[in-house]
């Protein structure tokens, strides 16, 4: 029901802005000022995610949570489709979402209307009450299919450093 009002309000906001921006300014300064948002508005979404792209490469050096760079990232999406979107009221919507306080200030209000049910990383312990023997759910028991995984490998001389310079997802 949201969304449809969505669809039929912004238009509507849209249109009345136009009229009136055109009417006070004229057609020609009016259309200026749209490609000139959207211009603006392109480049700061570039600066901007680029700052996002970084915060998340972070986030996986650290091995810490990724939730909150990545939506700062959605933000700074959505936050460019509305400023190619021609209109005032979507560049106004658009140029607030690339205001850091106003992504946090969404994210505060977003943490507090969801619920996490459950989040797990790594590997899997029982919980408390749980048989440790116990197959988690999801993961089938099947004969020679427990925690043994099978490989090859090479010993490397203590000393010798590896011949690569790695991926940057590891510490050599």
């Amino acid at each position: 029901m949201w969304l449809l009002a969505a669809f039929i309000l912004v238009p509507l906001i849209e249109i009345g802005l136009f009229i009136q921006v055109g009417g006070w300014l004229g057609l020609w300064p009016t259309l200026a000022i749209v490609v000139l948002t959207a211009i603006i508005g392109t480049w700061l979404v570039r600066a901007q995610g680029r700052m996002a792209l970084d915060d998340l490469r972070n986030s996986f050096e650290r091995m810490s949570n990724p939730g909150e760079p990545l939506a700062h990232g959605a933000m700074i999406l959505f936050s460019g489709a509305l400023l190619l979107t021609p209109g005032f009221f979507t560049d106004a919507v658009g140029f607030a979402l690339l205001a850091p306080p106003v992504r946090r200030a969404v994210m505060v209000w977003v943490r507090k209307r969801v619920k996490v049910q459950e989040f797990r990383m790594g590997p899997q312990q029982p919980g408390p009450g749980q048989d440790p023997r116990r197959t988690p759910p999801g993961r089938p028991q099947r004969p020679g299919q427990g925690d043994v995984i099978d490989g090859e490998f090479t010993e490397v001389p203590p000393g010798k450093s590896p011949n690569h310079p790695g991926s940057g997802w590891t510490k050599h």
